[in-house]
């Protein structure tokens, strides 16, 4: 091997020398970020924990804004399992991880980690079978569900700013509850970027670029007559969660046209006013027409099927998140007091919603989330005390 081959030129260490100090400066290293005294960038703020006690489970209402991320796990119950106890044992775990005290978080920071539990029907029947969230959920069309993506005892809805929690929370719960139960399915989902809608509230948008969750039992009085139960009394407090996973045809949905797109949802892309004009935050004028007599929110539109004053039925707390895995999609969450409030305005969708055309079920199921929890009332009391 010659000299030359063993020794770089001076020509070829200033151009190497000269491309690293480029690179150095097009990150941000300026001789002033490498002075040894200079003290490193802080970490972000932890978002603020969320108060875990109450009449209501957070992960509902609470936050607000909802964490932009979100984990569900839906699980069986074995057969002989006393479900009171189990419920209490989830519950003390849950306070201890919201706490940071759960040497199971591996150090990580809970920041606003909320966990929501709910019980499936099947367990519900055997407190009561007039009970609130007794009833199974239909079968719809568009669907395309394994029997073990279908109903489920036990959910766990967990969510947080940071994404690194929720499978090591879901790692948790699951060990606590060992054999006694057997998990069905999981989904790890994301909300998009929130946008104002008005009255101080945001609203993300959906995996089709529309603002999503714009309709809503907002108010104190909306939610006391829409989404919480009122009663019995073991289960006051609580609401019906419906949940549902969906794979979206985003490649036919993106060769329409904008105008063809806003004609689907019944708003516009861009700033979710409805086509009938308004504000975002206005219901649409499903009455109004052009001047020759078309309707300009069309007679397919999402927003005219979806409408809960058409369908006939109450207001239903809707959160939309987009999925990677299985397929692209979006995971489906309502809440509300009426299990109706879902299955009239989806059996109203059926007949000719154009949004349901880009869509197919592949998981559903319903659950009742049962009410809050503290020290002295242990999760689902209630129902299983």
């Amino acid at each position: 091997m010659h000299q030359a081959d063993r020794q770089p030129s001076r020509r070829t260490f200033l151009h190497t020398t000269g491309t690293v100090v480029a690179a150095g400066l097009a990150a941000g290293c300026t001789a002033d970020s490498v002075r040894p005294d200079r003290q490193p960038p802080t970490a972000a703020a932890a978002p603020p924990p969320v108060p875990l006690t109450g009449r209501h489970q957070a992960g509902i209402t609470l936050p607000q804004p909802a964490q932009p991320n979100l984990l569900a796990v839906v699980a069986d119950v074995g057969g002989a399992v006393a479900v009171g106890p189990l419920l209490a044992e989830l519950g003390q775990a849950i306070r201890k991880l919201v706490a940071g005290t759960d040497r199971r978080l591996l150090g990580l920071p809970p920041g606003d980690l909320t966990v929501t539990v709910g019980v499936g029907p099947r367990l519900v029947r055997t407190a009561g079978a007039s009970l609130p969230g007794a009833a199974d959920l239909p079968g719809f069309s568009r669907e395309r569900i394994d029997p073990q993506a279908r109903g489920g005892d036990l959910m766990l809805q967990i969510c947080a700013s940071d994404a690194l929690l929720l499978p090591v929370v879901a790692s948790a719960l699951l060990d606590q509850a060992g054999d006694r139960l057997h998990e069905r399915w999981r989904q790890s989902a994301r909300r998009g970027a929130n946008v104002p809608v008005g009255n101080g509230r945001t609203a993300p948008r959906n995996p089709l670029g529309f603002i999503d969750g714009i309709v809503g039992p907002h108010t104190t009085t909306e939610q006391q007559r829409d989404l919480w139960l009122a009663g019995p009394p073991a289960v006051a407090g609580g609401t019906l969660a419906v949940l549902r996973r969906m794979e979206l045809d985003l490649p036919r949905f993106a060769a329409l046209s904008t105008a063809e797109q806003e004609a689907v949802f019944g708003r516009r892309r861009a700033s979710g006013v409805p086509l009938s004009g308004g504000t975002v935050a206005a219901g649409p004028q499903l009455g109004a027409k052009t001047p020759d007599g078309r309707y300009l929110v069309p007679a397919d539109a999402h927003v005219r099927r979806a409408n809960p004053t058409v369908v006939g039925v109450g207001l239903m707390l809707r959160r939309s998140y987009t999925t990677d895995a299985p397929a692209p999609g979006l995971l489906f969450i309502s809440f509300q007091n009426d299990l109706r409030t879902f299955t009239a305005t989806l059996t109203h969708m059926e007949t000719s919603d154009a949004l349901l055309r880009f869509t197919t079920t592949t998981a559903s199921a319903t659950f009742l989330i049962l009410p809050g929890f503290d020290g002295q009332h242990p999760l689902g009391s209630g129902l299983f005390g």
